[in-house]
């Protein structure tokens, strides 16, 4: 679908990078680490507008961000009008974030099974309810991410971003897949460029970003205003260094050796450390972040068996010592 490029990439205007927000990965720790590595602008995980309004902690906790991230949005998730608006309230007023982006694309079965994230894409009356109840309540600019459509049936990306331009949306996120496909099959890049053309606010495109070239490629194809990367980001945030100087037409500095890995991986795990502790939690949570760090490394798979044991921060640097022997620094 698009044609083979070779080093140096044309000089592109300045195209922001975003990290896209992803449950269980888009927190303070890595946003910190993304935006030092280049990430222009960082959205939370998504959060739910009833936890939200419900003063659940664990809702409330992923709301909270660090002066580093900014700028940053926090994004908010349901299908009722007035939860959603109360929710976007109380975030303006509490943590006053950058700006609200609202999901309407999230695949997954709890948030869709109320009608939630890519849920609302079956009622467009509701799409555009949501997002003038919510500009009614906050002056920070409020932006929207969205899929295709709910399935092939309802598949129409550039009707659904007009309603959201006509309701007040800033700006507009596409991944270009419905529902019904979560993350089989390619996205539909041509479908970027169609809401590209058709729309007079900013278009970031997003899907099936694996490399910093894929986002060059992405920009060049779609014309797009912006580039979200989501899962080529795991384990991996030198890649909005390398996408960013592809961009401005310089070559990328060569790709990190283990040693640089395990530095980065041990920053990533400090930040986690200060903000929830060194409890065995927060060991099992961090353990997928250590797996997506050694892809690809010689005897990855013992590696990653080992790291996927941990059940203290501290046993991290011992293990990465060990992989590089006795004379090796890590961090």
């Amino acid at each position: 679908m698009f044609a083979s490029m070779e080093f140096p990439y044309p000089v592109a205007r300045r195209v922001p990078l975003y990290l896209a927000p992803m449950a269980g990965v888009s927190e303070p720790p890595f946003r910190r680490l993304c935006r030092s590595f280049g990430a222009d602008v960082v959205v939370s995980e998504f959060l739910s507008c009833e936890g939200l309004r419900r003063g659940i902690k664990s809702v409330h906790d992923g709301a909270y961000f660090t002066i580093e991230e900014r700028p940053i949005g926090i994004q908010l998730y349901g299908a009722d009008q007035g939860a959603m608006a109360e929710a976007a309230a109380l975030v303006t007023r509490h943590y006053a974030p950058d700006f609200i982006d609202i999901n309407f694309g999230c695949p997954v079965k709890k948030v869709v099974r109320r009608n939630g994230g890519s849920g609302c894409l079956k009622d467009l009356d509701l799409v555009t309810g949501i997002i003038r109840s919510v500009r009614a309540v906050t002056p920070l600019p409020v932006t929207v991410k969205i899929r295709s459509g709910w399935d092939e049936r309802l598949r129409d990306p550039v009707t659904i971003a007009l309603r959201c331009q006509d309701a007040g949306a800033g700006a507009l996120t596409l991944h270009p897949r419905t529902r019904a496909q979560m993350y089989a099959g390619a996205a539909r890049w041509d479908e970027i460029a169609a809401v590209k053309e058709a729309l007079d606010i900013p278009v970031i495109g997003n899907g099936d970003i694996k490399t910093a070239a894929d986002a060059v490629r992405m920009w060049q194809y779609t014309g797009c205003d912006g580039v979200m990367i989501a899962r080529g980001a795991f384990g991996d945030p030198w890649i909005f260094q390398e996408a960013r100087a592809l961009l401005d037409g310089c070559a990328p500095r060569p790709r990190p050796g283990p040693a640089e890995r395990f530095a980065v991986a041990l920053r990533h795990a400090q930040l986690q450390q200060e903000i929830k502790g060194d409890d065995r939690r927060t060991a099992v949570e961090f353990r997928k972040h250590l797996g997506w760090y050694v892809r690809g490394l010689p005897g990855a798979a013992d590696l990653r068996r080992r790291l996927h044991e941990i059940e203290s921060m501290r046993d991290v640097e011992r293990i990465f010592r060990e992989y590089l022997g006795p004379v090796a620094a890590v961090g």
